[in-house]
């Protein structure tokens, strides 16, 4: 599956199931592990997981792979490994505390400003 392809099915699978806060790093050239980290909100644990299932049923859907889930047990941040993009869901307050995206936004040579959308 080619990757905009992929990202898009990831985030029309977070809209649908409301999630908030929705934010697509490239991280193409910040690491060879993967290309994309999207991460967004969930209110609860509840939909965390099913935040996090309707993205694993919805890249399969489409002829993706999900290498492996992680943190569905208490659902404050589930994380879902697609191999080329890796899908953030937590909540709020977990969110807050761990700042992804300031972390990934703030590397070497890396302008603020530059976030794929």
């Amino acid at each position: 599956m080619e990757l905009d392809q992929l990202q898009q099915t990831v985030i029309t699978a977070l809209e649908d199931i409301k999630a908030k806060d929705i934010e697509v790093i490239d991280t193409a050239k910040l690491t060879a592990l993967f290309d994309r980290m999207i991460i967004a909100s969930g209110d609860s644990g509840r939909q965390t997981r099913a935040l996090a299932r309707n993205v694993q049923e919805e890249v399969k859907k489409a002829g993706g792979t999900v290498n492996s889930i992680e943190g569905e047990d208490s659902g404050d941040w589930v994380l879902v490994d697609l191999g080329s993009i890796v899908v953030h869901i937590m909540q709020p307050a977990v969110r807050a505390y761990y700042n992804l995206e300031e972390l990934w936004n703030a590397a070497p040579g890396r302008r603020p400003d530059a976030k794929a959308k």
